[in-house]
């Protein structure tokens, strides 16, 4: 093997500055972001469309008389209790500011809203870690 063939192997076999050498420590790190941002993401989502339902329910009962389950708005209270948890879990996790958690926490309560929080949210966590 020549010395330029040499050189450039070794060149190949060593990391560049442009890219993050992954350990494992930042790699279990990772995955551990990335499955309590599922988590964080599919509740969200269950909460806001539970949510929803609860303000159909809510618009029937209250503004056109009709009876409607009562287990509606229990199933979303529920719900949305496991949507804190694990949304203070990610919070947690990415180090978010008291400002974005509690603004995420609000979001589950406001119809729609906790859609494009979500979004927001994971779009950020995903820039930040490289997701």
């Amino acid at each position: 093997m020549s010395a330029s063939e040499n050189a450039t192997e070794a060149t190949a076999s060593t990391p560049t500055l442009d890219k993050a050498v992954e350990t494992p420590a930042t790699g279990a790190k990772t995955a551990k972001i990335a499955s309590a941002l599922l988590r964080y993401r599919v509740l969200a989502w269950v909460t806001g469309l539970w949510l929803l339902l609860l303000t159909g329910e809510m618009i029937a009962k209250y503004g056109f008389d009709v009876h409607t389950p009562s287990w509606i708005a229990v199933v979303h209270g529920w719900v949305y209790f496991v949507y804190l948890l694990l949304t203070a879990d990610l919070a947690v996790k990415v180090r978010w500011p008291i400002g974005r958690t509690v603004g995420t926490l609000v979001a589950g309560t406001i119809p729609l809203l906790s859609f494009y929080v979500e979004h927001l949210n994971a779009k950020k966590v995903k820039r930040d870690f490289a997701l």
